[in-house]
């Protein structure tokens, strides 16, 4: 069995991560998940510029790009960013190698966003909140920054347990690991390929919702809508997700703008 290393430079999403991150078969590289995830976002942008915080290979920001959106990135992972630029229009895409705390790309962004969970490899409560301040520095006044991420799973937890699978198949097996009282979360993957075992952890730290909101009131930003989902359902207390939007408010006005759910149209 082998354990995938931690990068000294690019933490837990090193050469042995990103190798695999494009695998076709995997369900959030289909486009049934990623054509929703680039209608919002596209529709948030408008006419603007988008940043995507932890861009990654590219599995959003190509397509977003390729609706005609400026986009730029931030990521600390020189092993992903390697990806993205090795695809037919990553070149063209601008990144900063940095911490998603504090990197700046120059130049305002009517959107930042950050999805897949990404808020959670900040694995403590000041990382998020930096997060958010760097997010809404980037922002235009009235630009909006948007963050997809689980729901925490507690309720889902056995009484006196920590430990929650959330997938079970026959060459792959994944738990989560709870720590309740520091609000983190280990995720644990085991995979079989070519017949030999590997075994990676990564450490999360889970966030509420109301958490979030705080966090943006702190940077500046209020909360303008909150889904359950990318086709806009009602978040609730079953939904496993939710996709939050914030806005920064206008100079002139201090006053929110309007509305985008998924089928509309910015300003209409």
């Amino acid at each position: 069995m082998s354990d995938a290393p931690r990068d000294a430079d690019d933490g837990y999403f090193g050469e042995s991560i990103a190798a695999d991150y494009d695998d076709p078969a995997d369900e959030m590289n289909s486009a049934e998940t990623v054509d929703p995830v680039v209608d919002v976002l596209a529709r948030l942008a408008g006419s603007g510029r988008a940043l995507e915080l932890a861009i990654g290979t590219g599995r959003i920001a190509l397509p977003l790009a390729a609706r005609g959106v400026p986009v730029a990135g931030i990521d600390k992972s020189r092993a992903m960013v390697g990806r993205l630029r090795a695809k037919p229009g990553g070149p063209e895409i601008p990144v900063a190698i940095g911490d998603l705390t504090t990197t700046v790309i120059g130049g305002g962004f009517s959107l930042v966003y950050l999805v897949y969970n990404t808020i959670m490899n900040l694995t403590t409560q000041a990382a998020q909140v930096a997060c958010f301040h760097n997010a809404a520095a980037h922002l235009d006044p009235g630009g909006t920054f948007l963050i997809e991420v689980m729901a925490p799973d507690l309720q889902r937890l056995p009484p006196g347990e920590t430990v929650h699978p959330f997938h079970v198949g026959h060459d792959r097996w994944g738990f989560d690991e709870y720590d309740i009282a520091r609000q983190g979360l280990t995720s644990h993957q085991l995979s079989i390929q070519d017949g030999q075992a590997r075994h990676v952890s990564i450490p999360f730290r889970y966030v509420w919702p109301a958490e979030l909101d705080l966090m943006a009131q702190l940077a500046g930003l209020q909360l303008r809508e909150r889904w359950g989902g990318w086709h806009g359902e009602p978040f609730t207390g079953q939904s496993r997700q939710h996709v939050s939007i914030w806005e920064k408010p206008l100079v002139a006005a201090d006053r929110p703008g309007p509305r985008v759910g998924p089928d509309q149209n910015r300003g209409a």
